[in-house]
């Protein structure tokens, strides 16, 4: 079960599609938030998709992640910094398939029992996190190759330059993004647990 099943109850169409908006505001709410760390600024859009994956479950987290896309594409500036269509065709944009995986698997990771202690959701939000450069880096080198482009233009043109622009500065902000999400879920399970055994 998951928890916003826990607390709300109702599994009507109504109730999902309210989930579903309050659920892509408070990503786009959270992607604007920079928080100042070494070596780069940490935003909080991650953080916001790994909370809304593992409290609504893969299906509905994956509805919210793109509905959260589709607000981008049509222009809304939902995205980190202000962003929106533009996100879609920039280096970067492997990334806002990620997001809708990243959502997808840590619903997936609660419904099956896999993050329910605080060590297993810290964990599985950690491997998440990494798991999305993996769209992310492809998609980078991929448009380079495809419109002819210098790919060194945007440091994607070979694994050292993508280490160092595109994954080890925001390494220690994902596992500190990691850790606050298994906090925040775990907590809310025990204060709901707390209320239920009054």
């Amino acid at each position: 079960m998951t928890l916003t099943k826990a607390l709300i109850g109702s599994n009507s169409l109504a109730t999902k599609g309210m989930m579903v908006l309050f659920g892509s505001a408070f990503i786009a709410l959270a992607a604007q938030i920079s928080v100042p760390m070494l070596p780069v600024p940490m935003t909080m859009q991650t953080l916001a998709i790994m909370i809304v994956g593992l409290t609504f479950g893969s299906r509905l987290g994956a509805v919210t992640l793109l509905a959260y896309l589709a607000e981008g594409a049509s222009g809304l500036p939902v995205f980190a910094h202000g962003a929106s269509t533009l996100a879609f065709v920039g280096p970067t944009a492997g990334f806002l398939a990620g997001f809708v995986a990243m959502a997808f698997l840590a619903g997936l990771a609660v419904e099956k029992g896999i993050a329910k202690s605080f060590v297993s959701t810290a964990l599985t939000a950690i491997v998440l996190s990494a798991f999305i450069y993996i769209p992310g880096v492809a998609w980078a080198m991929w448009i380079g190759e495809v419109a002819g482009l210098d790919a060194a233009k945007w440091g994607a043109d070979s694994f050292a330059s993508i280490w160092k622009w595109y994954m080890s500065p925001f390494l220690i902000g994902d596992v500190v993004k990691a850790v606050i999400a298994a906090l925040v879920v775990t907590g809310a399970w025990k204060v709901l647990d707390a209320r239920k055994a009054k």
